[in-house]
């Protein structure tokens, strides 16, 4: 029944004109994006408190295969275990704080060059070189349980790694939260990275990227070959403490009046986006052809349920590949969902298949300097995963990829709005109430990095 799925929550969730605004700060202080002081508070308050995604489960897929994480100057290693279980630990030996990982590899135990001290894959020393040095032996045999590598909570959700960076940090699912049940339907552990899977180094702050992605705004004049296929004034929201998800119908609106050519048309258009859709359009071709009349003419568009044939051409087409998709109401089939997990994770998902954008801040800790990671996610059989798993494309410093024209015009904006956001003389940017998820989420940032809440 549709509604008993989780996603009814968000199909049913308020629209702007359902939103009490007075608990939001409509204007933002653009020093949060430039200033080198709110981004180390950033870094103490926020960074190195939260959970946030290190990699994805598919990384480390084999006991012994591990990755380095790093954020700023901080580094952690995450180990797939003999037992199967992904843990963190600091990238330092515990004798002189050797770091001893860099990039990713495979090992039995982790052995530091510099003193040949060793540990296990759950982090406990295991050996010292030459003990019978004045005394080392009874030292490390009465230390050993006090001198393993340290550890740093690393939990897993829909095929990705969150670490902590906090060792006394809450369990996942109390950040997560609600997020955590109305993703887990569309099956995101079972996708892959296809097709696109680039990091990269871009000239803003990582804020103006989380920013870009959770409003509509900017459609029509960024965007405008978009419009079409994404209606903005019909999304509906919900809030899950930080995160945030809204959905927008496809189409909508924005194709009333027009005829059932440029309707079909439309939805033809949709794999130049979302590949994945172009499998279920015979389908939906079909279903169409069904509609005719008995003298072959075809109905009134007003008379033809076009969403309702794709959303059964979709579900019709993901079943029959493999992918379970009962837990997902009709609108998750074909209208896409815009997920954002605080701080710094977007994904805007329907059935089968997503795209994944996440920002971090600069090594350097500029905060007009960034980096983003975007990653195309589909849905294969597991026999066809390994064959169609893209791995990262690797962009020199001062490089650039070119993605999709939608993903191409964001980049440049972007970098754009940076400039614009460094100049002093603006105090704060403005919001109006279409974009209320970015209002959201700086009430967010600000109860992390000012202890300031939602209110005031």
């Amino acid at each position: 029944m549709q509604d008993e799925k989780p996603g009814r929550l968000v199909d049913e969730g308020p629209r702007i004109a359902d939103i009490d605004f007075s608990g939001y700060r409509m204007r933002i202080a653009t020093d949060r994006y430039h200033s080198q002081d709110y981004a180390r508070r950033e870094r103490e308050a926020l960074w190195l408190r939260i959970w946030q995604v290190a990699g994805r489960c598919d990384d480390i897929p084999e006991p012994g295969d591990w990755f380095e994480y790093r954020l700023f100057d901080q580094s952690w290693i995450v180990v797939r275990g003999r037992d199967g279980e992904a843990r963190g630990f600091v990238n330092a030996c515990r004798h002189r704080g050797n770091a001893f990982c860099e990039g990713r590899g495979h090992a039995a135990r982790f052995t530091c060059p510099y003193h040949n001290w060793s540990y296990g894959l759950d982090g406990k020393l295991l050996a010292v070189a030459r003990p019978d040095f004045d005394g080392t032996l009874e030292d490390f045999v009465g230390a050993k349980e006090e001198l393993g590598l340290l550890e740093v909570p690393v939990e897993t959700f829909a095929g990705f790694i969150f670490l902590n960076p906090d060792r006394n940090a809450a369990p996942l699912s109390e950040f997560l939260g609600e997020a955590m049940e109305l993703m887990a339907p569309y099956r995101i552990e079972d996708m892959i990275p296809y097709g696109l899977n680039v990091p990269e180094a871009i000239d803003c702050n990582w804020k103006v990227i989380m920013d870009a992605f959770q409003e509509g705004y900017h459609i029509q004049g960024v965007h405008p070959e978009l419009v079409a296929a994404m209606d903005e004034s019909q999304e509906r929201y919900r809030f899950c403490g930080d995160h945030s998800v809204a959905t927008a119908p496809f189409g909508s609106s924005n194709l009333e009046g027009s005829s059932l050519e440029k309707q079909v048309a439309a939805i033809h258009s949709l794999p130049a986006t979302f590949p994945a859709v172009a499998d279920c359009l015979p389908r939906f071709d079909e279903l169409l052809e069904g509609h005719r009349n008995a003298d072959g003419a075809m109905p009134s568009v007003t008379d033809i349920p076009l969403r309702t044939l794709l959303q059964q051409a979709m579900r019709e087409s993901w079943e029959a590949k493999g992918l379970d998709v009962s837990g997902l109401t009709d609108n998750q089939l074909s209208d896409n969902h815009f997920w954002i997990l605080f701080p710094n994770f977007f994904l805007t998902i329907h059935a089968g298949e997503g795209t994944l954008i996440m920002a971090y801040p600069h090594e350097s800790g500029d905060p007009n300097r960034c980096y983003w990671l975007v990653q195309n996610l589909q849905w294969f059989p597991p026999e066809e995963r390994a064959a169609n798993r893209t791995p990262l494309t690797e962009v020199r410093e001062g490089e650039h990829f070119p993605y999709f024209l939608a993903l191409e015009q964001d980049y440049e904006q972007m970098q754009n709005q940076q400039r614009g956001l460094r100049n002093t003389a603006q105090p704060y940017l403005t919001l109006t109430r279409q974009e209320v998820r970015l209002a959201h989420y700086h009430a967010s940032i600000a109860s992390w990095v000012e202890g300031a809440g939602r209110e005031g």
